[in-house]
């Protein structure tokens, strides 16, 4: 390490000079390079298989930076493999672009790349450009992360809210909430018997199975900010139909219940990033929860409703556990800042 550099980063790292170059490749290639990467091109040179491209991109400005269950730079990773594979594709390669304050250690820089290489690597795709810019102290909170990727579409994958059909099934593949009750838990420094961890995981490895082998998949999105409440209403609004829901089938853990019900949160509002919400025929939803269940990241795989006829405007019921019913609203947004 120079004498210049220190063990901070300098505004000069981000100048484009001598500085950014030891930067690219004393840190960032030793973590992340594989041949497209190492060449250092303006643009990353692909050969896909498939002319059916999806392409996404998301910003991460999680505070804390490091939780448990990841840190900002997995949750950039499976935050945008997430993306890809809802929209029916296989993941093949990743953008990655740094925003670094001045005098944010290289020694936490250092985990982060870690925790994006770890990421990278477990769910088969490679980082194969980016870029990094660095601001003054107090800028951007230590460091922002921007990812974009790019998947192949499955050849088998049909998938779009214009599919929904009334008698459609609605699966999610686990509990919801641990994401974000474990970023507020630490933040506020709340302590439980049972420690929250976050769900953070690149779900493409399950949806791809359940693409291949499940005719009746109808549409997925992953429920993250603004969680199932959010994404069961998108659903609604954007296929015109209602959702019934049922509480007593929702997978959740007790510990994260129990924190949301302290700090005053609805457990459906609160972001996940790990799971996946499906609307499946009828004559497919066995086989896709016998295909989730067998999955590592679909163990509590449930069937937690159905689509049913719209009334007068289309709306998300919840059927409660004691029998009564009640409408899942969009939520207002400002549950949990900072989450992702």
């Amino acid at each position: 390490m120079t004498k210049e550099r220190g063990d901070r980063i300098l505004l000069a790292h981000g100048g484009g000079g001598r500085l950014t170059d030891e930067l690219i490749r004393h840190h960032i290639l030793p973590s992340l390079n594989n041949d497209t990467l190492a060449e250092l091109a303006d643009s990353a040179k692909l050969n896909l298989d498939s002319k059916l491209v999806c392409f996404t991109t998301d910003s991460y400005v999680v505070k804390p930076l490091f939780f448990n269950g990841g840190d900002i730079g997995k949750l950039a990773v499976c935050g945008t493999i997430n993306d890809l594979a809802v929209a029916g594709s296989e993941p093949v390669a990743l953008s990655l672009s740094l925003i670094i304050e001045e005098g944010f250690e290289f020694e936490l820089l250092e985990k982060i790349l870690n925790g994006i290489s770890e990421a990278a690597r477990a769910n088969g795709v490679d980082i194969v450009t980016g870029d990094i810019k660095t601001v003054e102290t107090g800028a951007a909170d230590k460091i922002f992360i921007n990812t974009s990727g790019i998947g192949t579409r499955l050849d088998d994958a049909d998938l779009g809210l214009n599919r929904i059909a009334v008698g459609d099934k609605i699966i999610i593949n686990g509990t919801i909430g641990d994401h974000g009750m474990t970023i507020i838990s630490q933040r506020e420094g709340i302590k439980f018997q049972s420690e929250l961890k976050s769900d953070c995981a690149g779900l493409a490895g399950l949806t791809c199975e359940l693409l291949r082998n499940i005719e009746g998949m109808k549409f997925m999105r992953d429920p993250t900010r603004g969680g199932l409440a959010a994404t069961l209403n998108e659903i609604s609004r954007g296929s015109g139909l209602s959702v019934k829901i049922r509480e007593a089938n929702i997978p959740i853990n007790p510990t994260v219940q129990a924190a949301a019900d302290m700090l005053g949160f609805d457990i459906l509002n609160i972001a996940n990033e790990g799971k996946f919400v499906a609307i499946v025929s009828r004559e497919s939803v066995d086989n896709c929860l016998s295909i989730c269940r067998e999955h590592p990241l679909g163990k509590e795989a449930s069937l937690i409703g159905e689509i049913v006829e719209t009334g007068d405007v289309p709306v998300v019921e919840l059927v409660t556990k004691i029998g009564g019913k009640r409408i899942v609203q969009m939520p207002y947004g400002r549950e949990l800042p900072r989450i992702c």
